[in-house]
């Protein structure tokens, strides 16, 4: 049975979240948690907070044994995007656009 964990508007971008996720899909989840916790990225910290709910997800709402648990699926989707504006030469104005991510994780069974 897939367990899945999800955490909304993460104020980093969908692209710099799928280099992390891509690194820990399919590994086991002590593996992928000593992963993420010796990454230098701020953004695996909050990463590793998703991981760490769909453990408890799954330990507490299916009684799952957390060691045999794996990670089957991970995906980053855009979330809203705050829009800024940053003054450029001759009265000018470019456009700063903030993004945010959706992260979501689902683990089974091995």
């Amino acid at each position: 049975m897939e367990v899945i964990a999800t955490a909304k508007n993460i104020r980093v971008s969908p692209r710099k979240v799928r280099l992390i996720l891509d690194s820990i899909r399919g590994k086991r989840v002590g593996e992928a948690m000593a992963v993420l916790r010796f990454m230098p990225s701020p953004t695996a910290r909050e990463v590793a907070k998703v991981v760490r709910s769909a453990v408890a997800n799954a330990e507490n709402n299916y009684q799952m044994a957390p060691t045999s648990l794996r990670i089957v699926r991970t995906w980053a989707d855009g979330a809203p995007v705050l829009k800024r504006w940053k003054p450029h030469a001759r009265g000018r104005v470019g456009q700063v656009r903030k993004r945010s991510s959706h992260v979501s994780v689902v683990v089974e069974e091995a």
